[in-house]
């Protein structure tokens, strides 16, 4: 079951420190796009920029995204104060399996939180991580977007 998540949330905002916790994770990489803000906007919502504060204290932050247009990842990072990891060529587990290793952590350590089954969900079960899969932060994507996402989550219903 290479493509299913250990977890299928709404979206991030389900997602709780206490619920972390108890999986026993020290890190959380996170996706960008559609996952912590509305793909191409390069702005996080305050309830986000919220969201990110209850973990700020209890875990590594990173946001992993397969962005690799600076000017729009410059944007993000004024408005965070953890690590992003550009152009991260997910599924290639290349990136990630750096980024534990220099934080001495295992993989067991880490959840991967993600929008995408092909993307996200897949690069965390290469790589070793837990994974959380959650649905767009923006509610208002447009029709193809949607059609792709609902035929992605057909699809990791039979792997």
């Amino acid at each position: 079951m290479i493509l299913k998540p250990d977890y299928n949330l709404k979206n991030i905002y389900e997602i709780t420190p206490q619920m972390l916790l108890d999986m026993g994770i020290k890190a959380m990489f996170i996706d960008l796009d559609s996952t912590t803000m509305v793909s191409k906007s390069g702005v996080f919502t305050k309830e986000t920029l919220e969201w990110f504060e209850q973990f700020k204290k209890d875990f590594y932050m990173a946001i992993v995204t397969n962005n690799k247009n600076p000017e729009y990842t410059k944007k993000a990072k004024q408005s965070i104060k953890f690590k992003i990891v550009e152009d991260a060529h997910k599924p290639w587990t290349k990136k990630i399996k750096t980024l534990i290793k220099q934080l001495f952590m295992k993989p067991k350590d880490v959840v991967i939180i993600g929008d995408r089954p092909l993307t996200d969900i897949l690069v965390g079960k290469l790589c070793g991580t837990r994974t959380i899969l959650v649905g767009s932060i923006n509610e208002n994507e447009n029709k193809p977007t949607k059609f792709v996402r609902f035929l992605e989550r057909l699809t990791i219903r039979n792997f």
